[in-house]
């Protein structure tokens, strides 16, 4: 299970890179996007198709930022997710959220795994919006329902 640490640590950084932020502007990506920004976060989207959200910048790559991210909250396919977490090593980014609020999200165990080599700080899986805001009721009553079933990380 995700440690409450681990989450904390990585909710407590300020600059963040969203990657695979949607061109479409009512989609979820984008909404946690914005969410984020609004809770005082530095949120960059990434996605080589993207070249703005919200009117603030967007980048192809994580090697496209400058200065550098603390941390990486993935919104992708899990064999994108592979890929994101061996740049996200090569240039030194040492947290990683891999989005999921049903099925498997942006979560690869070959990923995870990979992340834990490289002493990278992971997170597999949870869904953001339980942990930076508690103003929808729909994300209190998720992270209630995983309280009670045990699922709620320690």
């Amino acid at each position: 299970m995700t440690s409450m640490a681990v989450i904390q640590d990585f909710l407590a950084q300020k600059r963040i890179a969203v990657v695979g932020v949607s061109r479409d502007p009512k989609d979820f990506s984008r909404g946690l996007l914005r969410s984020m920004r609004q809770h005082g976060y530095d949120a960059l989207a990434v996605n080589p198709t993207l070249t703005s959200a919200d009117d603030a910048p967007g980048y192809a790559r994580l090697e496209d930022i400058a200065p550098a991210v603390d941390g990486v909250l993935v919104m992708t396919s899990p064999a994108v997710t592979d890929q994101v977490v061996q740049e996200c090593a090569r240039l030194h980014i040492p947290r990683v959220w891999m989005y999921r609020a049903g099925g498997q999200g942006a979560v690869s165990s070959q990923a995870v795994e990979f992340c834990r080599e490289q002493g990278i700080a992971v997170v597999p899986g949870e869904c953001p919006y339980m942990f930076l805001t508690a103003e929808h009721w729909f994300h209190r009553l998720h992270g209630f329902i995983m309280k009670i079933t045990g699922a709620y990380p320690s």
